[in-house]
């Protein structure tokens, strides 16, 4: 029983490390995914404005 006792509390907080990094992984995957998104709506509007301008003609 006192060896149960002891390893009681590492497995306690590895368990809580695990937990604590997997929300880190899973904010950071949807923050980047997030970000992409916006890249992508500002190259599109980017490409929105373009084709409203008036062109030069040569």
């Amino acid at each position: 029983m006192p060896y149960i006792e002891a390893l009681v509390p590492t497995i306690v907080v590895a368990l809580v490390f695990w937990f604590v990094m997997r929300a880190v992984s899973n904010v950071d995957r949807t923050e980047r995914a997030a970000e992409a998104e916006v890249d992508q709506q500002i190259k599109l509007a980017a490409q929105r404005e373009d084709n409203k301008s008036p062109k030069a003609d040569n």
